[in-house]
């Protein structure tokens, strides 16, 4: 997994490394720097071959300070630079003054502000050959004020030449993120009247040493555009030590994780005598012509390994399902004693209820599973959640810590409307309330495992344990959004609950497979190819 940092965390490892006297302030901003330049000539080298023309805008704080190590080394590479500063060069913080009076031996700092950029910024921006964007990085509290031109100059013209309509913009390139963007939320920040589209945007944004929340939530993928990661020489800091943020120590593990390739060890099967041992599901399924959701997430618990699932149906339904599978199960559970005699059948050890339910079937199925004398692991999606929009605390009164639910976020807004109204209002100083925020919430409310599903997926467990399935950059996968790929999700999830998965770790694993799955399928992919996709992936992990 990928650690991924906050903010505060990011300040404090630097902040540990300087006072142990590994390196200066000064020592990392020229690092910064000289990353941001490695990155633009890795991923345009024909900007590396011969002199260009770029205009660099800083900001007022270390940020900016990065920008004129970037406008110093782009100079001596024989480049044309121009440098524009944000703010009152008099208030730069200690290390960017410094850097600010390096440039100011090779060249010109003009002010920015509006009656600039209306002036002449605007001219020169259009016709050089990169942007760098050094406003604000990590330390953005607030939003920026005063530059609505040059904010929606940017977002039209990355826009632009991403679509083909404008290939003579220039490129843009951010320092840590695109400025504006909240770094521990992924949300920008910006007053209430502001237009949505009046946002900085990237071509390529470089950031160092870790990638931080926002590079993986909310708007920030879309608005970084390309992510590089940059070394700054503070290796030593990434996972071995405590590390002070205010007044908590966050330890090793204690922090977020962007999920990576699941251990292979883990998704093996055993030696196993018999198809039991692999685990029984149960996937409860609504009445007829409601049955294919829960078909849909039966064929993921069977694909993923489980060794036996068994679909539970109202004897209407019965035949309409037999018609429809093979390989699984099927047990009449049209009533609250036919699901009771199913549950007798001690073999069962994980169940899936929710897909294609129907809330008023969903309402006394999840009360019978999760009251039973002996409650099995379950996963709760889709009509399990929604039938209790009511009574939400009745739900959670039944869950326990072996549970996952697995909302998106309209079901989210209506089990934990407090925490989706605090998720969804506009950020106006950061750091903004985050989906990461929210779903560790959630998850200690309801005392269970919540995956609150998105292309920026946030696993929480209610001990604090967190985890982003991100669906962007090299792994995105838009054709996931498509009917029933949650359905599928849900009985993936449930299938390795059945083969011992923790409810965390089976949450973490169903989501980056079914990514997987989508990528492994690629455009053109509908629910029903998800499973089948399984065994391809499988064999490119080793299993």
């Amino acid at each position: 997994m990928t650690e991924l940092l906050t903010a505060a965390q990011m300040r404090a490892i630097e902040m540990a490394a300087i006072e142990a006297g590994e390196v200066t302030g000064l020592e990392l901003m020229e690092r910064a720097g000289r990353g941001v330049v490695e990155a633009v000539f890795e991923e345009w080298p024909e900007l590396a071959a011969t002199s260009h023309r770029a205009v660099v805008l800083c900001g007022p704080g270390n940020n900016g300070g990065d920008g004129f190590v970037v406008a110093r080394l782009l100079k001596e590479w024989g480049w044309e630079v121009e440098v524009f500063l944000y703010g009152d060069p008099e208030k730069l913080p200690p290390d960017a003054q410094v850097n600010h009076e390096r440039w100011g031996e090779l060249g010109e700092v003009k002010p920015l502000d509006t009656e600039t950029y209306d002036g002449k910024l605007r001219e020169l921006m259009h016709c050089c050959d990169l942007v760098v964007d050094a406003f604000f990085g990590t330390g953005l509290r607030r939003p920026i004020s005063g530059l609505h031109h040059l904010q929606s100059d940017l977002a039209w013209g990355v826009r632009d030449r991403e679509s083909g309509h404008a290939p003579d913009f220039p490129r843009v390139v951010s320092v840590d993120f695109p400025s504006g963007l909240c770094s521990d939320s992924g949300k920008y920040l910006q007053p209430e009247t502001a237009d949505l589209e009046d946002e900085i945007l990237a071509h390529l944004t470089v950031t160092f040493h870790a990638p931080k929340l926002a590079h993986f939530l909310d708007r920030g993928p879309e608005l970084c555009g390309k992510l590089f990661l940059k070394s700054i020489g503070l290796e030593s800091y990434a996972r071995h030590d405590p590390v002070p943020v205010g007044s908590k120590t966050i330890l090793p593990g204690e922090g977020v994780e962007c999920l990576a390739k699941p251990h292979v060890l883990a998704l093996k099967k055993s030696g196993a005598s018999q198809k039991y041992e692999n685990g029984h599901v149960l996937i409860l399924s609504g009445g007829a012509g409601h049955t294919g959701a829960a078909r849909l997430a039966a064929r993921g618990a069977l694909r993923i390994g489980a060794g036996l699932v068994t679909m539970g149906v109202p004897g209407a339904a019965q035949m309409e399902v037999a018609s429809q599978v093979s390989a699984i199960m099927l047990k009449r559970a049209g009533t609250e004693e036919e699901l009771a005699s199913v549950l007798d059948d001690k073999r069962i050890n994980a169940v899936c209820m929710g897909p294609g339910l129907g809330l008023e079937r969903a309402r006394w199925l999840v009360e019978v599973v999760l009251r039973g004398v002996e409650p099995r692991p379950a996963v709760l999606d889709a009509d399990a959640l929604t039938a209790f929009e009511d009574e939400p605390d009745e739900l959670f009164g039944m869950l326990r810590e072996d549970c996952v639910l697995t909302p998106h976020g309209g079901e989210f807004a209506r089990l934990f409307p407090d925490i989706a109204e605090k998720l969804n209002a506009t950020p106006t100083k950061g750091p903004a309330y985050s989906k990461v925020d929210a779903t560790r919430a959630a998850a200690k409310r309801a005392g269970c495992v919540v995956l609150f599903k998105g292309p920026d997926t946030v696993i929480a467990a209610p001990d604090g344990r967190c985890s982003i399935n991100s669906a962007f950059y090299e792994r995105a996968a838009p054709w996931l959004a498509t009917a029933g790929s949650g359905d599928v999700l849900a009985g993936f999830i449930t299938g390795l609950l059945a083969r011992g998965f923790s409810a965390m770790q089976a949450a973490e694993t169903g989501a980056w497979l079914h990514v997987e799955c989508a990528r492994a399928f690629g455009p053109g992919l509908i629910a029903e190819d998800l499973p089948e996709a399984l065994p391809g992936v499988f064999r490119y992990l080793g299993v």
